[in-house]
């Protein structure tokens, strides 16, 4: 059975990960532990960017 998955739907919300990753990073200041946190969590969306968004209008 094939899977379907609406691929524009997951980049919206890789893209809203984004934005509320860095508005919590802005939000967070000088605090190391948000600054190393968030840090991390941008690398996962980045590769979530890779491997979903940047093929998504490929596959539209």
């Amino acid at each position: 059975m094939k899977a379907k998955y609406d691929i524009n739907a997951i980049d919206k919300k890789i893209k809203k990960l984004r934005k509320a990753t860095e508005e919590v990073m802005e939000a967070g200041g000088n605090i190391e532990a948000v600054k190393r946190n968030t840090n991390r969590i941008l690398a996962s969306i980045k590769m979530l960017e890779l491997n979903v968004c940047d093929v998504s209008p490929l596959l539209k």
